[in-house]
C-alpha cells in the first residue's frame, strides 16, 4: 500500500512536470521522499530526473531535494563555532589535481574548522576520498568520531557514501541514464552538519546565481559560489572566474582574474592530476610549501574559501592568509593527524 501511494503521488509530480510546471519546494521535497525510500519505480525516478533537466532546476527544487537527503543523512550535530566546507560539483572534465582537498587543509590551518564532504572519483581521474584514503585517512567516521575530529583537528572528511546511505537507491538510476542531472549540482549542499559559510564550486555557469539562491534558502550566512575560466568547478589561473557572494541575504555578481590578486596565470594543462598515487604527491607537495602552479592554484582557491568564511575582509587577505597556513606548516600538520588518527585506529588506540 505504501509503495502504491508512493507511487501515485509520484504521478502526479510527473505530470506537473511534463506540463512544463516547476515544483514547489514541499513538492520536490516530497517527491525525493519517494525516490529515497525506494517507493518510485526505476522509471519514474528516470522520468522525474529527465523531465527536471529538460526544464532546468529551479532553486526551489534543488533545496527540496536537498532538504530530503539530510534528512536520511548519518546525524552529525555541529560543533562549537562555526563550520564550513569547500566541496566542489565536479563534473567540469578538466581533469585537474584535487584543488579543494589540498584548499580544505589549507583553510583548516588558517584557523577555520572544515567539514569535508566528498566523494570518489566519480566525473574526475581521482576523487577526494581517493586520495585521502591513498594517504592513509579512514573514510567512514562515526558521527561521534568527525564531531571528535572538527574538535581536536579543526577539519574533518564526511565520505557521501557513508553519510548519505539513502542515496544508493538511486545511483542505478543515475547510471543507466548516462546524463548529467539535479544530482550533479547538489553534492556539496547536501553535507549533514549545520554550515556557517561555505564555498561551492560548480561546473555550470548558468547555475551561479540559482545556487546562490538555494545556499540563501539553507540559511548560509555567508557563501562564494565560484565557476571557473575553463568553466572548472574551481578558481582557477587561467583567465577570469565568475563568482557569485552571498552575504547577509544578498547575492552580487563578481569577476576576479589572477592578475587582481597578484598571482600568476597558468594554463589548465599545467594543474592537470591523475591517479590517487600522482595527486596524492601533488598535495604532499603543496603543503611542504613546494612552489609553482599547484600551489598557486590551491592559494587561490583557499583565499577564496577564507574570504567566503568571513574571517578576513578581501580576497587578497584571504591569499595571505592561505600562504601563512602552508608556510607555517599548519596546513599540512591538519593532514598528519588525520593520518596519524588512522593509525591509531588499526591498533585499536582511541
Amino acid at each position: 500500500m505504501k509503495n502504491e501511494m508512493g507511487g501515485m503521488m509520484m504521478q502526479t509530480y510527473l505530470q506537473k512536470l511534463m506540463a512544463g510546471n516547476h515544483l514547489s519546494v514541499d513538492e520536490m521535497t516530497a517527491a525525493a521522499r519517494i525516490l529515497c525510500s525506494g517507493e518510485a519505480t526505476d522509471s519514474q525516478a528516470g522520468a522525474l530526473l529527465g523531465l527536471l533537466a529538460l526544464k532546468g532546476e529551479t532553486a526551489d527544487e534543488i533545496a527540496g531535494l536537498v532538504q530530503a537527503i539530510r534528512e536520511r543523512s548519518l546525524p552529525i550535530k555541529k560543533t562549537r563555532g562555526s563550520v564550513m566546507d569547500n566541496c566542489g560539483t565536479g563534473g567540469d572534465g578538466s581533469k585537474s589535481f584535487n584543488i579543494s582537498t589540498a584548499s580544505a587543509f589549507v583553510i583548516a590551518g588558517a584557523g577555520i574548522k572544515v567539514a569535508k564532504h566528498g566523494n570518489r572519483n566519480i566525473s574526475s581521474q581521482t576523487g577526494s576520498a581517493d586520495v585521502l584514503e591513498y594517504l592513509g585517512v579512514y573514510l567512514e567516521n562515526t558521527p561521534e568520531e568527525t564531531q571528535e575530529l572538527l574538535e581536536e583537528n579543526g577539519i574533518a572528511f564526511l565520505f557521501a557514501p557513508y553519510v548519505h546511505p539513502a542515496m544508493k537507491r538511486v545511483m542505478k538510476v543515475r547510471k543507466d541514464l548516462r546524463v548529467p542531472t539535479i544530482f550533479n549540482l547538489i553534492g556539496p549542499l547536501t553535507n549533514p552538519i549545520e554550515l556557517d559559510t561555505q564555498l561551492v564550486g560548480i561546473y555550470r555557469r548558468d547555475k551561479l546565481q540559482i545556487m546562490g539562491e538555494v545556499l540563501k534558502r539553507l540559511g548560509r550566512k555567508r557563501a562564494v559560489i565560484v565557476n571557473g575560466a575553463g568553466h572548472m568547478d574551481e578558481l582557477s589561473l587561467a583567465g577570469e572566474n565568475h563568482l557569485v557572494i552571498l552575504d547577509e541575504g544578498e547575492l552580487n555578481s563578481i569577476k576576479l582574474h589572477p592578475d587582481e590578486v597578484d598571482l600568476p596565470t597558468y594554463s589548465i594543462e599545467e594543474i592537470t592530476g591523475g591517479d590517487a598515487e600522482r595527486n596524492a604527491r601533488i598535495m604532499m607537495s603543496i603543503l611542504r610549501g613546494d612552489q609553482g602552479p599547484f600551489r598557486d592554484t590551491v592559494l587561490l582557491n583557499a583565499g577564496v574559501g577564507i574570504f567566503a568564511n568571513g574571517k578576513v575582509d578581501t580576497i587578497q587577505a584571504g591569499i595571505q592568509c592561505a600562504k601563512e597556513s602552508i608556510d607555517s606548516g599548519a596546513a599540512l600538520s591538519k593532514l598528519e593527524f588525520l593520518i596519524r588518527k588512522n593509525e591509531r585506529m588499526k591498533r585499536g588506540v582511541v
